[in-house]
């Protein structure tokens, strides 16, 4: 599933897109290449408004050609699942559980009173596009780790994600990185449903599909278990600076 904004989706974090809904028809695929024309022409004012336009289309676009037409320094988002449930201050829930001493369930709110830090850092999509210097808040993964208290097995965590499908990992150690959040705000507010919110990952030092988004789990384990896409090719360590991965 595709859409766009300053949050689009596209095959950001994924090559090969699982899309629902009626197909778009040969014109609507004709006109799209007249856009992709417009937007190198016309500039960042016009693929910001594109963007904006672009945004129904790409719910029904199995083709993956929006994700081709020029839309500036901005996100692509997408979901392997196609329509993913909604969760609210009153529904959302992240339950940190596995080989840890005290499992936990907490509410947004639960989270939100926690000390929060900010980042200001770039989010790199393994496939090439990035969006600069995103403003980021949330509550550092280490802090929840050391609440749960992993057990003496434990060596990675695991991620899930309340769309039912996508999972993602890190070893414990990687974990426990001070710009590895549990992110509650980006772009100024609230991190809204379409950019993986209320609550998802942010692993600044990694590729994109790392940071897992609708998160609902947190799972402690002995050893790293592969996610979503790396089943599917993604290698396992997705930092962009190699050398930063180095005895992690």
């Amino acid at each position: 599933m595709f859409r766009t904004d300053r949050g689009r989706r596209s095959t950001a974090e994924a090559d090969v897109p699982e899309v629902d809904g009626t197909p778009i028809g040969r014109r609507t695929i004709l006109g799209l290449i007249a856009l992709a024309g417009a937007g190198v022409v016309g500039g960042k004012a016009v693929q910001d408004g594109l963007a904006k336009v672009l945004a129904p289309i790409e719910l029904r676009d199995p083709t993956g050609l929006i994700s081709l037409i020029p839309l500036g320094d901005s996100f692509r988002f997408y979901s392997v699942t196609g329509a993913v449930p909604t969760k609210d201050s009153g529904t959302y829930r992240l339950a940190v559980d596995g080989m840890v001493t005290h499992t936990a369930s907490y509410t947004l709110a639960d989270l939100q009173a926690m000390p929060q830090t900010g980042l200001v850092r770039d989010f790199q999509c393994i496939t090439g596009w990035h969006v600069p210097q995103v403003h980021w808040s949330g509550v550092r993964l280490s802090t929840l780790l050391d609440r749960a208290a992993p057990t003496g097995g434990a060596t990675a965590v695991r991620f899930r994600s309340f769309d039912g499908t996508y999972t993602e990992n890190l070893t414990l150690e990687q974990a426990r990185l001070d710009d590895v959040i549990v992110a509650l705000q980006m772009l100024g507010g609230p991190i809204t449903h379409d950019h993986g919110g209320p609550v998802r990952m942010y692993v600044a030092p990694m590729y994109g599909y790392k940071s897992t988004k609708w998160l609902s789990g947190i799972e402690l384990t002995a050893n790293v278990e592969s996610g979503y896409w790396e089943h599917r090719g993604y290698p396992v360590d997705g930092f962009i600076n190699p050398s930063r991965g180095e005895g992690a």
